[in-house]
């Protein structure tokens, strides 16, 4: 039984049956988290119990995907690799942290690229645009299917004007 407290985020669960691992995070107490653990221990072990009537999730937090996806990519990546998607995480989290995925649209993505653009470059806008494609496609990608739609798709990458490279 592991649970712990991340600064400025909250609770967390995480626990290993036979051979799986098993996550939840950011409850907002240590009682809350116990519980959830406690519940999807027990899921795990009588899966007879469980009620085959509950809807299948097609939806999670924002937060929620992002966070399994850094998780994803520092173990089949390099540090150097995870570190610049932890960078980029940041500024979504800041955008979309609290927000269910379903309610991410193409317009708020586009502005977002728009913003980015005029503040930074169109390199990075395009660099974010890749990130956020891999984001999505990873929720949808079979066994997961934790969310239907990605709202990049259809948006087109900004052009970007190449420099000639000065002779010595």
């Amino acid at each position: 039984m592991s649970l712990y407290f991340v600064k400025g985020k909250g609770w967390r669960y995480d626990f290993t049956l036979n051979g799986k691992r098993y996550t939840k995070s950011w409850f907002t107490t240590k009682k809350e988290a116990k519980q959830a653990e406690a519940k999807r221990k027990e899921e795990v072990q009588n899966p007879e119990h469980t009620m085959i009537t509950d809807p299948i999730p097609t939806d999670m937090d924002f937060l929620e995907l992002v966070n399994r996806r850094l998780d994803h990519i520092k173990e089949y990546n390099s540090e150097q690799h995870y570190e610049g998607h932890i960078y980029y995480a940041r500024k979504w989290c800041a955008y979309w942290g609290d927000k269910k995925c379903s309610d991410i649209t193409v317009d708020m993505v586009q502005s977002f690229l728009l913003k980015r653009k005029r503040d930074v470059s169109a390199v990075t806008a395009n660099k974010e645009l890749r990130l956020l494609r891999s984001l999505f496609n990873f929720g949808i990608k079979a066994p997961r299917n934790w969310i239907k739609d990605n709202p990049t798709v259809g948006i087109e990458f900004f052009p970007i004007v190449k420099k000639k490279k000065k002779k010595e």
